[in-house]
């Protein structure tokens, strides 16, 4: 185990930078914002907000993929890095299969997705496209030899996802709670992304607590070799249970993997949900916000009020469960059942978001 502990000056250096204009652009933030930025410079202190992170093996991201850490700077400095736009400033998400059993918990799974990308992007507008099947998407699909589960091959989902682009799109995310994977010669993946394309698409399949076990549900109890182009062996298909562990592995899955359209790269400063993972245990320990450079980067994209999008967060954790999001829906249809949101998960996230609250609006 290692723990990577940069100097307060490296991570000032991170956040403000030493060119003149981009000091100058950090000082227009408030006294309060300022003060909560600069609590990332002293990580793992006693009562900090922030803390450092935590190599636990070889097999961890860091040390298996090596890369150059982007301060505040390279990333503002960066051609490639797309902003919204007047024009494109709309974040589209794109339901691919099953997401459970058909019915009003798994419509409010969805939704409360959406929501939650609502929040962590203050600022922007989230959209869900209607739900397509995995037929509907023309994609390849096979039965993977070792856990002989069903997967469904990630670049003919870019190329489905790109034709269904909207023209406000500032991206469209493709999510399933079906097994990915990217080739032949690659076991699984997560997810895939085309950040010039402003086009995503990810997996929850694994978040399943029971996935990696012999008796997973989504294991096929027969030795299909399914035809390409016959989907029926989707029909009924396994998907998760919806737990609170789901939901909030979903989230932080979704705000990582958009927070890459907007060019933030994988965090190498501090514990933050933009570290990358190579496995569940990793992606665990990783929080559900961002830390300080990162956020930066963010608000500097979108142009948010910090205390603003930490409300929206810890309102759509804490808010009364009884509601729908959409008072005038519910009265359009009182027949439609609302679930409470399972957000158990969460509850080390709103206490947090409630210590980032105190600096922000009593200082």
């Amino acid at each position: 185990m290692k723990v990577i502990q940069h100097s307060a000056e490296t991570l000032q250096t991170a956040l403000v930078s030493s060119r003149q204009d981009l000091v100058k652009l950090y000082s227009k933030y408030t006294k309060v914002e300022r003060q909560l930025l600069e609590e990332g410079f002293h990580p793992g202190q006693p009562g900090s907000l922030f803390q450092p992170i935590t190599v636990h093996s070889d097999s961890d991201w860091i040390p298996a993929h090596p890369e150059e850490p982007q301060d505040f700077e390279s990333f503002y400095r960066d051609p490639y890095r797309k902003t919204p736009s007047a024009s494109h400033n709309t974040i589209y998400i794109q339901t691919i299969g099953s997401f459970g059993e058909a019915g009003a918990r798994t419509d409010q799974y969805v939704e409360w997705l959406r929501d939650y990308c609502q929040a962590f992007f203050h600022g922007l507008s989230v959209k869900l496209m209607p739900a397509v099947t995995v037929a509907e998407t023309g994609c390849s699909f096979r039965v993977n030899s070792h856990s002989y589960n069903l997967q469904i091959l990630t670049g003919d989902l870019l190329r489905f996802l790109g034709s269904r682009k909207p023209k406000d799109a500032f991206c469209i995310v493709g999510i399933t709670m079906i097994d990915l994977y990217p080739k032949e010669s690659w076991n699984f993946v997560f997810g895939q992304a085309s950040l010039s394309m402003g086009m995503g698409v990810f997996s929850f399949a694994r978040y399943d607590d029971n996935f990696y076990s012999r008796t997973y549900a989504g294991r096929l109890k027969k030795r299909l070799l399914p035809k390409q182009g016959d989907y029926s062996v989707f029909d009924g298909y396994y998907t998760p249970p919806i737990t609170s562990t789901l939901l909030l592995r979903s989230c932080k899955t979704m705000t990582h993997e958009i927070g890459h359209m907007f060019g933030v790269k994988h965090c190498q400063w501090l514990n933050c949900v933009m570290q990358g993972s190579n496995h569940l245990e990793e992606s665990d320990r990783r929080p559900l916000d961002f830390c300080p450079i990162c956020l930066r980067k963010l608000q500097v994209a979108i142009g948010f009020k910090i205390a603003e999008r930490y409300q929206a967060l810890l309102h759509w954790i804490e808010e009364d469960q009884s509601q729908t999001s959409r008072p005038e829906e519910a009265s359009a249809c009182q027949s439609v059942l609302h679930y409470q949101k399972p957000t158990e998960a969460f509850h080390t996230s709103a206490l947090w978001l409630r210590k980032c609250l105190d600096i922000l609006e009593k200082g």
